[in-house]
């Protein structure tokens, strides 16, 4: 397999190894040994799948790539949403690993091995939505010739994108066995209602077509409830 982007190969393989190595440390030293299973267990349902999914993009796709890689925000509003985000997942994984190490009410491991089947599935989901949409790029705007994406999952939902990662993300404390971390990951699905709205105001504005793709489908995110 030969990348032509080489650029775009060292930023991938820059951003991949940091998150594994700041993840592990949020997870591990918290939790005071390496002998936490179910940090090794989420360790490895994400970043396995995440190292695949960054080869294929590499070769297939090596512009949803640089797009996905472009995290900086040009919308404002973002700002407090992805604070908010960071700050959530800092103290999610920090009381998942102290949860470990203290023993205050770790869940047993059929929830473990539930959540990460779920997670898969989340992930599985994640991937089909990359495949339908060329234009996902990770900041909030509209891009050069972009249009209107209407089949596959988006024709259910609106933002198929975040119906997964609310799945994913509610997922990651189970697999770590802590319930006190999923009360913390409940904040997600409220930083994603925010920017939903900041995002649909801006496609409103910037892309043809789109207003009428709102009266087509008419959830954003759970098919018949929101």
């Amino acid at each position: 397999m030969i990348f032509t982007d080489k650029d775009l190969v060292t930023k991938a393989f820059i951003k991949f190894f940091a998150g594994l190595i700041i993840i592990s440390i949020l997870i591990f030293l918290p939790a005071g040994t390496l002998n936490y299973i179910n940090g090794w267990i989420f360790i490895i349902i994400l970043f396995v799948p995440m190292f695949i999914a960054g080869l294929i993009l590499m070769k297939k796709n090596p512009e949803l790539l640089r797009k996905r890689l472009n995290a900086k925000e040009k919308e404002s509003e973002q700002k407090g949403v992805i604070l908010v985000s960071g700050i959530m997942f800092l103290a999610g994984f920090i009381v998942s690993g102290l949860n470990y190490r203290f023993g205050w009410l770790v869940l047993p491991m059929w929830v473990t091995i539930a959540s990460s089947i779920l997670f898969a599935l989340s992930y599985l989901m994640y991937a089909e939505v990359l495949r339908e949409n060329e234009y996902l790029s990770r900041i909030i705007e509209v891009q050069e010739n972009q249009k209107v994406v209407d089949t596959g999952l988006y024709s259910v939902v609106r933002h198929p994108m975040y119906s997964a990662t609310v799945i994913m993300f509610l997922s990651i404390p189970l697999i770590l066995g802590s319930l006190f971390s999923f009360l913390i990951f409940l904040i997600y699905p409220f930083t994603i209602a925010v920017r939903i709205k900041n995002e649909e105001e801006v496609l409103e504005k910037g892309l043809e077509g789109y207003s009428e793709y709102k009266q087509k489908v008419k959830y954003r995110m759970i098919p018949f409830i929101w």
